[in-house]
């Protein structure tokens, strides 16, 4: 029997998160930790690719809890491997979203986010490498606040769950601290 061994880094809790940029279709280049649209946390998704309904029920859900995460002061993106031509093809196809989402990781990125990677199981699939499902909430210090990693795509966080939660750590008055520091 042939065992193999993944040694992957995973990022913590309350690390910086890394410096890793990506593309948008508009052609901007976009920094997946900093917060736009007068937000101060960010919220990035990654997603597997066009090839995943999984990931497009998911990132079509996520759709309906973009205003009440602006109401929080979180911003949104979403971002995969897959290509420009593929992020086109996705959005016209199957995606009914408004927040951002880029094109684009590099198999270095996904290391650096210390997500899952697969090889696809055919050309059906896709024609590339392909992280499994991330999820990081970044706050206002740049610092992972909230990380879920999953080495497939079944399981997710609930995003109604994560949104309540965000909305209750966020409030001054609960003093919630990253969760997971211990050494």
């Amino acid at each position: 029997m042939n065992q193999t061994v993944n040694y992957s880094q995973k990022l913590n809790a309350g690390s910086l998160f890394p410096n890793i940029q990506a593309k948008t279709l508009a052609g901007n280049t976009v920094n997946l930790a900093k917060p736009e649209n007068d937000c101060d946390w960010k919220l990035v998704v990654v997603y597997r690719g066009q090839h995943c309904p999984m990931c497009t029920k998911y990132l079509n859900k996520l759709e309906s809890f973009i205003k009440p995460l602006k109401e929080i002061g979180v911003d949104v993106i979403a971002v995969s491997a897959d290509s420009q031509s593929q992020l086109q093809s996705y959005l016209d196809e199957s995606l009914e979203i408004s927040y951002p989402i880029a094109y684009g990781l590099t198999i270095e990125h996904m290391k650096q986010l210390g997500l899952y990677l697969s090889d696809p199981r055919s050309e059906k699939e896709t024609d590339h490498v392909f992280a499994e499902p991330g999820l990081f909430v970044i706050n206002q210090e740049g610092k992972i606040q909230v990380v879920d990693i999953s080495n497939n795509p079944f399981v997710r966080p609930d995003i109604e769950t994560l949104v309540n939660g965000l909305t209750w750590i966020r409030k001054p008055e609960n003093n919630y601290p990253i969760r997971g520091m211990h050494q």
